[in-house]
């Protein structure tokens, strides 16, 4: 009975697991079909209004400041495909992301094209994953 017990904790635990990982990964696709489509109202919905969203120039947006950049389309994200994707909890709220990213992004005189990695901070508020913080970064040239 015990044996039972243990063997069933451990399966719910690890479908929650699955759950909260699908439901992440889910987030993470969403804002990337989003700042493709320019979807400033979907991206709102998926970032936290505490977001700190840095970039490898080093340049740190607050929440208000990333939506302006596609309410005003002042850049195009033309391309952003995601590899390597890893994602780690740290509790039930707090999520880990990292990936590599290509990226194509426009704006009125030429287009920029990146390879870099980044970290993401997920964070669950009322009920929904929502993006706290992002930091890109420039992978070392191998």
């Amino acid at each position: 009975m015990k044996y039972f017990l243990i063997t069933c904790f451990c399966l719910i635990s690890q479908l929650a697991f699955s759950q909260s990982q699908m439901e992440v990964i889910t987030a993470v696709e969403k804002l990337r079909v989003a700042m493709l489509a320019e979807d400033h109202v979907t991206l709102r919905t998926l970032t936290s209004k505490d977001l700190s969203y840095g970039h490898s120039s080093g340049q740190i947006e607050t929440q208000e400041e990333f939506l302006k950049v596609f309410e005003t389309k002042s850049q195009d994200y033309q391309v952003w495909d995601v590899s390597d994707l890893w994602v780690a909890f740290h509790g039930e709220n707090l999520a880990m992301v990292r990936y590599n990213v290509h990226g194509e992004i426009a704006n009125q005189t030429n287009v920029n094209k990146l390879d870099l990695g980044l970290l993401m901070v997920w964070i669950k508020e009322d009920g929904s994953w929502k993006l706290l913080a992002r930091q890109a970064f420039r992978k070392p040239v191998s």
